[in-house]
């Protein structure tokens, strides 16, 4: 089972490789390809310059020890203790700048992957279906983009700028303690090389899984933090911000275990590293010593093979974190390139033409729909809008009204039958153009959280500032701006809660207005509202669907008496169609609507003249009482005031 385990592990890490790599040698850019051979070349000729250092080491103890004999034909100036002194900072001076000089020319090329991956993300996100994005977790989401996004800069620097240099560096040391000292000594770096490597690897794999662990950990926490904050009204409704807090408090304590695993094994990891080398750097200047004392190594050999030992340990402590940072690094990322991997339910075929929108007559033919196989939600569904019409579609919660409308949008296929408009299937052309022919006005109007001209102008993003304030106008919200401090600068908040319901409405009618479509779909858009504010609403969405072919999805059926036809839904089949007129005279399901919400909002108006009545009362018994009349008036008074109160309340 475990080998297994390491296998398919293993198969995850080169697949996430293999994805990664067009970011690491981006073939659309030629320039950056050129940047990255340049930065090996001066990491290759750093690497030389490195290994001049121990030599100046050595020949600087060689001199002041009075042992280094210089050839006839070399200066005894060069080889003068004080120049081999300034010559060994020379050459880790020059070494520091070749490294620099490749780190900033491969700034951009790391730069570049992280912003085009972001991109790419991003831009997959939106062309994943709307399933997806019912059911995804926001706060989740955006910790694996944040984290996936950070770690590919971390695995593009070392897999190319630290991996290739470090195993160069390993043999070049090879070679010249073979050439000067013998095979013992490259025998000994190899095997102490070897242990080093082995612990590492098995030690950063047993530390992955607490790096996942933590990561899970991480992003429910995050997931409950962004959900509860996203939801701070209903939070403050019920009073729960102790069970909120406890939810987010529970999901911290996992992240702190998880995170405190994490150090106390890089504890163990990096203890077990300096074992390791502390044990192979013992033997080797154990044989060193000995050399000299026998007379077969100057002191300059001995110092140089010190020199050579420390200086190859800092890419052996560095081999161990990049293997580490790549590992945790891939971890990091896996998650967002699984989420790359999600296949978009609904995409455009390789033939797929823009929509020619001439009239807007759109067909249903004998759809039929399921979220779910087990449950069918239309079932063979057939009516047809004609150009400039109005056809509304009604019917109890969860006979299928609004996913009529999501079909049209095609943010589903229909398993069954067709969706036409001018007698193009909705299928066969792309997608961008069906949701250009399109204007909706959804039931609940989410804002962006930002200004609202910003948000008026979304529905027609190169509108001028007065067409803008043209469609607010139109939209009858014009006025409401105009009184507020900032304007039409003056920011929504998140999600627009910094307006009311109807003047958030109003606010995605006149964006609708603004993007003019010929085709106009109104799913539920006032059913969040009180009559008083509905009619308002009705006034701006009646001239919206002026000269257009609308599809109007209704709950109150008061907004559809004036519609061309009626259609009434009943468990995903059409049980009535007509007009307003028709159906009350067929006294069927439609009729029976009607007259529970005539009674729902007679009760309502009842309702209102009886809070009117009792404030108007009020305000009669607060008057100055005349001779007499106090006494009498000082209870009823008190009576009333509480009613009142109460029925306010």
């Amino acid at each position: 089972m475990a080998s297994k385990t390491v296998s398919a592990d293993s198969g995850s890490t080169l697949q996430t490789i293999r994805n990664l790599w067009p970011y690491m040698w981006p073939t659309e850019r030629p320039d950056l390809k050129l940047r990255v051979v340049h930065a090996t070349v001066y990491l290759v000729i750093a690497k030389l310059v490195l290994m001049l250092v121990p030599y100046g080491f050595k020949w600087a103890t060689d001199a002041l020890d009075s042992e280094l004999k210089a050839p006839g034909w070399v200066p005894a100036l060069v080889l003068a203790p004080a120049m081999l002194v300034v010559a060994y900072n020379f050459f880790r001076v020059a070494q520091a700048g070749f490294n620099q000089l490749r780190d900033a020319l491969f700034a951009s090329v790391g730069q570049y992957a992280v912003r085009q991956l972001a991109y790419r993300t991003f831009v997959h996100m939106h062309g994943l279906s709307l399933r997806f994005h019912l059911e995804r977790r926001t706060g989740g989401l955006s910790r694996i983009i944040e984290r996936g996004t950070k770690g590919i800069e971390s695995i593009v620097r070392f897999t190319i700028l630290n991996t290739a240099p470090t195993i160069l560096e390993f043999l070049l040391v090879a070679v010249i303690f073979g050439f000067a000292y013998g095979w013992q000594y490259v025998a000994v770096t190899a095997v102490t090389i070897w242990l080093y490597g082995w612990f590492t690897i098995r030690a950063s794999d047993w530390r992955i899984q607490i790096r996942r662990d933590m990561n899970n950990s991480d992003t429910d926490a995050n997931t409950k933090a962004i959900d509860s904050l996203l939801n701070f009204e209903t939070v403050k409704y019920f009073g729960n911000e102790e069970m909120e807090a406890r939810r987010f408090d529970g999901a911290m304590a996992g992240y702190e275990q998880a995170a405190t695993k994490v150090w106390t094994s890089l504890g163990w990891l990096n203890f077990g590293q300096a074992v390791i080398f502390g044990a192979g750097m013992l033997i080797m200047m154990w044989m060193s010593a000995s050399a000299v004392q026998a007379g077969t190594q100057s002191l300059g050999d001995f110092v140089f093979i010190n020199a050579m030992l420390i200086q190859l340990s800092i890419p052996l402590n560095f081999i161990g974190f990049i293997y580490r940072e790549i590992r945790q690094g891939l971890t990091d990322i896996e998650q967002m390139f699984d989420l790359l991997d999600v296949e978009p339910e609904v995409v455009d075929k390789p033939d797929a033409r823009d929509l020619v929108v001439r009239d807007g007559h759109i067909i249903f033919d004998d759809v039929k729909f399921a979220y779910d196989p087990q449950r069918p939600i239309l079932k063979g569904i057939s009516f047809k809008v004609p150009a400039g019409k109005s056809v509304a579609i009604v019917g109890p919660s969860g006979a299928g009204k609004s996913t009529i409308s999501r079909l049209l949008y095609r943010f589903y296929d229909v398993q069954e039958g067709s969706i036409t408009i001018d007698g193009q299937d909705v299928r066969e052309v792309t997608q961008k153009s069906l949701r250009a022919a399109i204007g909706m006005v959804p039931q609940d109007t989410v804002l962006f959280n930002d200004t609202i001209r910003y948000n008026i102008r979304y529905g027609r993003p190169d509108a001028t500032d007065a067409e803008v304030e043209q469609a607010a106008e139109l939209a009858q919200i014009g006025e409401f701006l105009r009184a507020l401090p900032d304007g039409y600068e003056t920011m929504v908040g998140e999600r627009g809660l910094k307006l009311s319901g109807g003047e958030k409405q109003r606010v995605a009618i006149a964006r609708t207005i603004l993007k003019a479509p010929p085709i106009q779909v109104l799913d539920e858009a006032t059913s969040a509202l009180d009559t008083a504010t509905e009619q308002e609403i009705q006034q701006a969405l009646d001239f919206v669907s002026q000269d257009r072919t609308t599809l109007i999805i209704a709950h109150r059926l008061s907004t559809v008496i004036g519609c061309d036809e009626i259609i009434v839904l009943r468990e995903g089949q059409i049980a009535e169609r007509g007009t307003h007129s028709e159906l009350l005279e067929q006294q069927g399901l439609y009729a029976q609507m009607w007259a529970r919400q005539s009674e729902a909002i007679e009760a309502e108006r009842k309702l209102r003249e009886a809070r009117e009545t009792d404030e108007m009362g009020i305000l009669v018994r607060k008057r100055v009482p005349q001779p007499g009349e106090e006494e009498q008036e000082t209870a009823p008074r008190q009576r009333i005031s509480t009613r009142g109160f109460t029925s306010g309340s």
